[in-house]
């Protein structure tokens, strides 16, 4: 019989991954759990062909000021959420009115609020989702 064995926190690797992984490959896996719309949401994009560009320009690719945080953010907390939940709920509870963030979506408070304030609200209504609360 296997025996799962999770980390003392939810996020940890998560977390690892969000602050090692090489922006493109960051991109595409939020992608992958978001979708581009919602990524170029949070990133401030005019439209997702700027997602599709910094999944495709590699290593040299520098994304204008703030940006490149948010979407580390995003990732860290999307792909934490994707561990425990369908891609189909991450995307609804990104989106979705939250009251834990007085009723903002996590995208947007992502979107529209410095990354150092809303980064860490953002993680603690996940966590707090995730807990069931």
């Amino acid at each position: 019989m296997a025996v799962l064995v999770h980390p003392a926190k939810p996020d940890m690797v998560a977390q690892r991954e969000s602050v090692t992984l090489p922006l493109p490959q960051l991109v595409t896996g939020l992608v992958q759990i978001l979708g581009k719309k919602i990524t170029a949401y949070i990133a401030s994009a005019k439209d997702t062909r700027s997602v599709d560009r910094w999944m495709a320009n590699g290593e040299s690719f520098t994304p204008y000021k703030g940006v490149e945080e948010r979407l580390r953010a995003a990732f860290h907390v999307a792909k934490m959420l994707s561990d425990y939940e369908s891609h189909r709920v991450v995307q609804s509870w990104f989106t979705g009115l939250n009251p834990e963030l007085d009723d903002r979506s996590p995208s947007r408070v992502l979107r529209e609020e410095d990354v150092q304030a809303g980064g860490p609200e953002v993680l603690r209504a996940a966590r707090s989702f995730l807990a069931g609360g």
